[in-house]
C-alpha cells in the first residue's frame, strides 16, 4: 500500500458481516431499541470526533447492511464474500479509499459496548508510539476471574486474556485463562488478580496491515482462533492499552445468549449511548 500526498488522515473501518454461523444478520439486530450497527457507528463517530484527523466507514459485504449504513450516515465500501477475517475485510475496505491513512482501527461490528473513549485512546497510543498495533486490555479483579471461569465452563472459547511485559507490549494472547497461578488463596490478599481480560479492538499502522494480508495465517493464530497472534509468532510488536472494565460486561456479541445478556445489561445499568 502507497501512501499519496494528504494522506495523513486515519480510519475507524466497522467490518459487518451478515452471515454470522451463530446469530445470521446480528449487525441488524435490534439491541436496546438499535441496531447493533447503529450502536457501533455512533460510537465510532464519537471516537472520530475525539482524536479528529479520522474518517468511519463500514465494510461489508451485504447489500441489506450496506443499505442500513447509508441510511445511518455512514460511508460503506462492499467487499467480498470470501474474505475470512475482520481484518481482511478492513484491508479491503482501506484500499477503496480515495486517500490511504496512516492508521486503521478495526472496530467489530458486533461490539456495541466498547466506548468512544476507548476507540480514540487505541487511536491516539499508535499515533504516539512506533508499535505495529495497539489493543485495549482490562485487569481482573478476583470477582470478574471468578466469573470469567464460570463463563469458560459452558463457553471455553469466549473470553481471551493477554500476558503483558513490563512497558505494556503483548507476549501472548489465548482462550485460556493466562497465567497459570499458584499460591492463590496467598495472593487473593491483593484486590487485584494477575490477569488481564483483551478487548477485541485494534488500531494497526497501515504497512502493518498490508503485512497481515500477506503473511497468511500462522500456526497458533489457526489453534486458538486468534488473529492477533499472526504478528506475534513473527516478532511484531502489539502494545496494549490499559482501560476501565467494561461496565455492561460484553465486547461483542456472537450468541443469541450472548444478545439475551447484552439487553439484560441495558435495563439493568442504562444505555450507554444515553449518557
Amino acid at each position: 500500500m502507497t501512501r499519496g500526498p494528504g494522506s495523513l488522515n486515519d480510519l475507524i473501518v466497522i467490518p459487518a458481516r451478515f452471515g454470522s454461523s451463530r446469530l445470521p444478520g446480528k449487525p441488524l439486530l435490534t439491541l436496546g431499541g438499535r441496531t447493533m450497527l447503529d450502536r457501533v457507528y455512533a460510537n465510532a463517530k464519537k471516537a472520530s470526533d475525539l482524536c479528529g484527523n479520522c474518517a468511519v466507514v463500514v465494510a461489508t459485504d451485504d447489500e441489506r447492511i450496506a443499505n442500513h449504513a447509508e441510511a445511518l450516515g455512514a460511508q460503506v465500501a462492499l467487499t467480498e464474500t470470501t474474505l475470512d477475517c475482520g481484518t481482511a475485510r478492513a484491508h479491503a475496505a482501506v484500499l477503496q479509499q480515495p486517500r490511504l491513512p496512516e492508521n486503521v482501527v478495526c472496530l467489530q461490528g458486533d461490539a456495541p459496548f466498547i466506548t468512544p473513549q476507548v476507540i480514540a485512546g487505541v487511536l491516539e497510543t499508535l499515533r504516539n508510539s512506533s508499535v505495529d498495533v495497539a489493543t485495549p486490555v482490562y485487569h481482573l479483579d478476583w470477582d470478574r476471574l471468578d466469573r470469567l471461569r464460570k463463563h469458560k465452563i459452558t463457553a471455553p472459547f469466549s473470553g481471551t486474556t493477554c500476558l503483558r511485559d513490563p512497558e505494556g507490549r503483548a507476549l501472548w494472547f489465548s482462550k485460556s485463562i493466562l497465567p497459570a497461578i499458584r499460591n492463590e488463596d496467598s495472593l487473593r490478599k491483593q484486590s487485584m488478580s494477575p490477569v488481564w481480560q483483551h478487548l477485541g479492538l485494534y488500531a494497526y499502522t497501515s504497512e502493518a496491515l498490508d503485512w497481515f494480508v500477506a503473511k497468511g495465517q500462522g500456526t497458533y493464530e489457526m489453534l486458538e482462533g486468534l488473529e492477533q497472534l499472526r504478528f506475534l509468532e513473527h516478532g511484531r510488536t502489539i502494545m496494549t492499552v490499559p482501560v476501565d472494565p467494561p461496565s455492561h460486561a460484553l465486547s461483542g456479541i456472537d450468541t443469541p445468549a450472548d444478545l439475551d445478556l447484552a439487553e439484560e445489561a441495558i435495563a439493568r445499568l442504562g444505555d450507554p449511548l444515553a449518557a
